[in-house]
């Protein structure tokens, strides 16, 4: 299971980078749960990251405009981002949802064939912002033809992700998304004692911010390298 990190700044990348991150994932939590960051903080993060390490891109919780997304695509991706991560957030059934990254796809695909994409969606708690089902998320990564499917929480109010869906829910759902050949990623405010659960259903990418930083808090704390290093410690003994 690969660790997520999700810095806001140089920084905190570097603090991410030196506590042993697998992804660096680029992240702006004013804007949302999954909230875009600007390309320059893209490209100097991918600059200072080694070359085998992974930078992950949020385009933000995005609206219902294929247009729009992929060409925010197309600008993370030309800020270096090897991971192209969507938060469905605007779309409102499957088939908004579908054309979006379709279109995300074919985007980053034709520009570069290596890159991943990522189709999130909002584990459980979706309809407290009118966003298309979770359970509708592995197909549409499937069917456009997406790397991986993740759940994250669509809003960050302390609650996690174990808070609307419970263990065989998540199940559930990585074994959808395994059975179209597809990796899993789960986030959604998750705690330390939770990662073990997660690993032992086969989830690929955990996705974690709020137990990386000081405090235990995602928005007025910052990443700190020893508390990535706990994480990476704890997740390398489940193997």
């Amino acid at each position: 299971m690969l660790l997520l990190i999700s810095p806001i700044n140089n920084e905190e990348a570097l603090e991410s980078i030196e506590g042993g991150a697998d992804i660096v994932d680029v992240k702006n939590p004013k804007e949302g749960s999954l909230g875009a960051n600007f390309p320059w903080v893209i490209s100097e993060i991918r600059k200072m990251t080694p070359d085998d390490m992974l930078v992950s891109a949020t385009l933000g919780d995005v609206p219902y405009k294929p247009g729009t997304v992929s060409l925010a695509a197309m600008g993370a991706l030309a800020s270096g981002a090897d991971y192209i991560k969507v938060g469905l957030y605007g779309t409102s059934n499957y088939d908004e949802a579908l054309e979006v990254m379709t279109n995300v796809v074919k985007t980053v695909k034709s520009n570069n064939p290596d890159a991943t994409v990522v189709a999130s969606g909002y584990g459980g708690d979706a309809h407290r912002v009118g966003a298309v089902s979770p359970w509708d998320i592995p197909k549409v990564a499937k069917e456009s033809g997406s790397d991986l499917a993740m759940l994250d929480t669509a809003v960050k109010d302390g609650k996690t992700l174990f808070d609307y869906l419970n263990i065989d829910d998540l199940e559930k759902f990585v074994e959808e998304t395994h059975s179209y050949g597809l990796k899993s990623a789960l986030a959604g405010s998750v705690k330390k004692e939770q990662l073990k659960q997660l690993h032992d259903i086969g989830c690929d990418v955990v996705g974690v911010r709020g137990a990386a930083c000081t405090g235990g808090d995602r928005n007025n704390g910052k990443i700190s390298r020893t508390a990535v290093a706990e994480l990476k410690e704890l997740v390398n003994s489940f193997d």
